[in-house]
């Protein structure tokens, strides 16, 4: 049996590599208020296309081609489609990326079929193990990568152009428009980069210990759902932390499964949706998120 810091650790893995995927959701929210139930597609397509070229050009070269290739998908939904729904009502463009994600999804479950996937990291199956703690290569991998990518995130935000562009957008876009930002630029570019950290979270999720790139590869994304809603989906500290939690709390719930056999089976995949309910009783807008505030 696994002791409490593997899996703690094991956790804290599995949560940064939600935490990117968190970001994506934040990201997309900030820059267009929108709910974008189409990140899951985006997951797999970066997958994809990193699982089907890195036996030809190598696996740095096709993650990321995976990177690009996500990116450009993303960018294209925003420019082909959600732009065209600029100004509708916020539960109208929701159901235009449930669109958006069946359709693509669709496609790409098409085409793996049912085949499983590999992606060719050079981590393999080897395991560092230290005294009672094993870990996988992959697991320490998918923290630094995280670690570096989300750092990097966050400089970003804070001090380019497009950060700040992007903060001024959040905090009123028609003062932005006027203030010469634009909104169009600022959209693209959160669909794009919510795309680039989906196909890196996409590679971490399909390593060892998992099989492979696989049909449901695309319902990770949904466990990091709950990460971006009870951090707060304005808030890009809320992702970080509402992925900790997730991976964290799965992790455990997944580990002791055998001790709360009395709650049911499949407690590690019902758990974060569990941890997110009870957080939203006490807090509705989340860990970190704003509290919208009415003048009556």
């Amino acid at each position: 049996m696994s002791t409490f810091a593997e899996l703690l650790l094991n956790g804290v893995s599995l949560g940064s590599v939600y935490a990117l995927i968190a970001l994506g959701f934040v990201v997309i929210f900030r820059a267009t208020e929108v709910v974008n139930f189409a990140h899951a597609s985006l997951l797999l397509a970066g997958g994809y296309v990193t699982a089907t070229l890195h036996d030809d050009i190598g696996f740095w070269p096709a993650l990321l081609a995976g990177v690009a290739g996500a990116a450009l998908v993303g960018a294209a939904v925003e420019f082909l489609v959600m732009r065209r729904y600029r100004g509708s009502d916020h539960s109208v463009l929701a159901i235009v990326t449930i669109g958006v994600d069946i359709l693509l999804t669709t496609e790409l479950t098409r085409r793996l079929g049912t085949d499983v996937l590999a992606l060719g990291d050079p981590w393999g199956d080897a395991v560092l193990t230290v005294g009672p703690v094993s870990l996988a290569h992959t697991r320490i991998a998918a923290f630094v990568a995280a670690a570096l990518l989300i750092t990097v995130f966050l400089l970003a935000f804070r001090y380019t152009s497009w950060g700040v562009a992007m903060r001024a957008a959040a905090e009123s876009p028609e003062t932005a428009a006027l203030m010469g930002v634009r909104l169009g630029r600022v959209s693209l570019g959160a669909w794009a980069v919510a795309g680039g950290l989906a196909a890196v979270a996409a590679l971490f999720l399909t390593v060892f210990p998992t099989p492979g790139l696989e049909r449901a590869t695309s319902l990770a994304a949904l466990k990091a759902f709950p990460a971006a809603i009870l951090g707060g989906l304005d808030s890009t500290t809320g992702a970080l932390v509402g992925g900790l939690l997730v991976g964290v709390t799965e992790s455990l719930a997944t580990g002791y499964q055998s001790d709360l056999t009395f709650l049911g089976r499949g407690l590690g995949d019902l758990a974060p949706y569990l941890v997110m309910v009870a957080i939203l009783l006490i807090r509705p807008a989340g860990l970190f998120g704003t509290k919208e505030l009415a003048r009556v």
